[in-house]
């Protein structure tokens, strides 16, 4: 019975750092329909105009900066928009990782040093998936590629 219950706690355990790791991205468009969403509610839009209004903003939050993110092509602007994905994220992953030492780490120089990890290692998740999504190829005048790789 014991090996069963550390086996389905390794098993939530990955499932939830899966979880943490593939959501990463998605942090700021969060925290965008967050503010949105309780803005909306306090103005008196009442709570299903808040949520039209929350969900709305995350949705284009989204897409305006996966869509910036592909279109550009100079370097610099994809490191701006991909560490403004990257920064809510590591946010996130270091209150996350804090509140999961809690649990185990009675320390709390420790807990403060695995919080600063996790927030690192998920934040730079989220940088490294947003500058992977789209290759900058060069490309000829009529939109063709002239030398693949």
């Amino acid at each position: 019975m014991l090996a069963i219950g550390l086996v389905l706690n390794t098993l939530g355990i990955g499932l939830f750092c899966w979880a943490i790791f593939a959501l990463a991205v998605y942090a700021l468009p969060f925290f965008v329909a967050l503010s949105i969403g309780i803005t909306a509610l306090q103005s008196g839009a009442g709570l299903i105009g808040a949520l039209v209004l929350a969900t709305a903003g995350g949705a284009l939050t989204l897409l305006l900066g996966q869509v910036a993110f592909a279109v550009t092509r100079s370097l610099a602007l994809r490191i701006a928009i991909a560490t403004a994905f990257a920064i809510p994220a590591a946010v996130a992953g270091y209150h996350v990782v804090s509140a999961v030492s809690q649990i185990g780490v009675p320390s709390l120089a420790w807990r403060e040093v695995f919080a600063c990890l996790g927030a690192v290692c998920i934040g730079v998740t989220s940088w490294t998936r947003l500058m992977v999504l789209a290759e900058t190829r060069p490309l000829e005048p009529g939109g063709v590629v002239e030398n693949p790789s």
